[in-house]
């Protein structure tokens, strides 16, 4: 189990990332490369990279480098996953800094690699700093997220952003700890410490730090952390990859025109996650009459719904966001 402790201060500074983390999709999903976790929400994935790691030599290549310094076990170095300042995560800033970890860093979390059984690529090499072998391992990340990652990213950015607007609306409906309380049932919120089913037991003291949630499509069952407990205290998370609705078709879009179902549609982008009470009285519609519209959005893949307890809650999709445009 790994038990994370809160003071006061902590709970003030839970933050949730804007947008999925590269390197974080990298990590994750080499781990699942290695195995057969998640055989049905990850079947298309491991297709298409299955055909890459037969055909293409440098995916190939890239694939096999970092996935023996991210090895199917209970650790792999932190250096990888290196701490977001302000924006969004960004893949080009990211490697930079992985490419900038000192040496001495280098040096201790290879030696737990290897001591863990571990056989990294380039380890000499990689724990001295060499120069040359820390660009190919920022080569490495490139190819293997252009290969592996970029052609899905449209789904993890849709995925995540479901996420993150049903945390914000637990946030908004309740503070910071209706957002920790919502991470039920892959982690617990008993206060102050939230439990995690985790592989090894450890104990987590944020010790005013605060806490940064950090939501991934790649991440599987239960949410993970650093192994150096004096970073920055960060919990990444699996979210629901379950097809929120097929594929929009021409007949599905043309069933969409209408005032109604565009005030609805406008109104879920700009409410946080509503209910479809909130939405029927915003656009001054019975309830039926909402709830058959939004069907009609949600079979059109313009809107994503989910079930929160008695509620039903609705997000825009990226294809919604998109038909709105600048309105």
């Amino acid at each position: 189990m790994l038990r994370i402790h809160f003071t006061g201060d902590d709970l003030a500074n839970v933050r949730l990332a804007r947008s999925p983390d590269p390197l974080w999709e990298i990590v994750c999903s080499l781990c699942r490369l290695q195995t057969r976790e998640g055989a049905l929400a990850f079947a298309p994935w491991r297709r298409m990279a299955g055909g890459l790691l037969r055909q293409g030599r440098t995916g190939r290549g890239a694939a096999s480098a970092l996935a023996s310094l991210v090895p199917r076990a209970s650790y792999f170095p932190d250096f990888l996953t290196p701490p977001v300042e302000g924006g969004p995560p960004e893949l080009r800033v990211g490697i930079d800094r992985v490419l900038a970890t000192p040496r001495r860093r280098l040096r201790h979390e290879l030696s737990l690699l290897s001591a863990g059984g571990g056989r990294p690529w380039a380890g000499a090499e990689l724990a001295r700093g060499d120069r040359a072998t820390l660009t190919a391992l920022g080569g490495n990340l490139r190819t293997y997220h252009r290969e592996f990652i970029a052609p899905v990213w449209d789904r993890i950015d849709a995925a995540t952003a479901t996420d993150r607007a049903l945390r914000t609306r637990a946030l908004t409906d309740g503070g910071t700890r209706a957002l920790l309380d919502s991470l039920r049932p892959m982690a617990v919120w008993e206060p102050p410490v939230l439990t995690v089913n985790y592989p090894v037991e450890r104990d987590l003291h944020l010790q005013g730090r605060g806490l940064l949630l950090i939501p991934s499509y790649f991440c599987w069952r239960r949410p993970i952390t650093l192994a150096d407990t004096q970073l920055r205290p960060v919990l990444i998370y699996p979210v629901d990859k379950t097809p929120s609705a097929p594929a929009a078709s021409p007949s599905s879009l043309a069933r969409l025109l209408g005032p109604t179902r565009a005030a609805l549609l406008y109104e879920t982008a700009a409410l946080t996650c509503p209910t479809t009470s909130e939405l029927a009285r915003a656009t001054g519609i019975s309830l039926p009459s909402a709830s058959q519209q939004l069907a009609v959005l949600r079979e059109g893949a313009l809107i994503a719904s989910r079930r929160d307890g008695k509620r039903i809650l609705h997000t825009a999709t990226p294809l919604g966001l998109r038909l709105l445009g600048g309105h």
